[in-house]
């Protein structure tokens, strides 16, 4: 499936593919480092600052990510993969993040920019992440899953295919251009 049929699918069929997807995975493990970037960035401002950020932040992220994981797992088999990773990294943030600053605003969140700046460094990395590991079947949700437990047994392994996926692309690149 093309990423355009897979966005196609997405808006036709919203219900099946995000409401019944939902990722609780993503969600849970997506509000203990992200309600954690923002209780940090808080925390000069008072431990209850701290906790209420914490709070704002795990109480509109739980629901978010969810979708936002559902959308990247429908993703996760489109091609072509640069234009998926596209979605997930630049797209999908973005709605994310203006949600995210607006929240936190209304919360009068101490030193909102420097978490939501902490927060979009964060997308950028996770969300490529959440992709490289749904694309082998982990951290998905659904009939293809596996039980969290397996998907954390084998994160380790992912997160060092994950950070060298990039040196191994050039070499084979520069491998391909010299004819080696």
């Amino acid at each position: 499936m093309t990423v355009g049929e897979c966005l196609r699918a997405l808006a036709r069929h919203p219900y099946d593919l995000v409401v019944r997807q939902w990722n609780w995975k993503a969600a849970a493990i997506s509000a203990i480092i992200r309600g954690s970037i923002f209780f940090l960035t808080s925390l000069a401002s008072g431990l209850r600052a701290a906790y209420t950020a914490l709070a704002v932040d795990v109480a509109f992220r739980v629901p978010l990510v969810g979708i936002y994981a559902a959308v990247t797992q429908a993703l996760a088999s489109a091609e072509p993969a640069w234009a998926a990773a596209a979605v997930v990294i630049l797209v999908v943030p973005a709605v994310s993040h203006t949600l995210e600053f607006v929240v936190h605003s209304a919360a009068g969140t101490p030193a909102v920019q420097a978490g939501v700046l902490a927060s979009i460094a964060f997308s950028a990395l996770s969300g490529a992440f959440d992709l490289f590991a749904m694309r082998r079947g982990v951290l998905r949700v659904g009939a293809d899953a596996r039980s969290l437990t397996s998907d954390l047994r084998r994160l380790p392994r992912l997160v060092a295919d994950f950070v060298l996926a990039g040196p191994l692309a050039a070499v084979r690149f520069v491998r391909g251009a010299r004819g080696w």
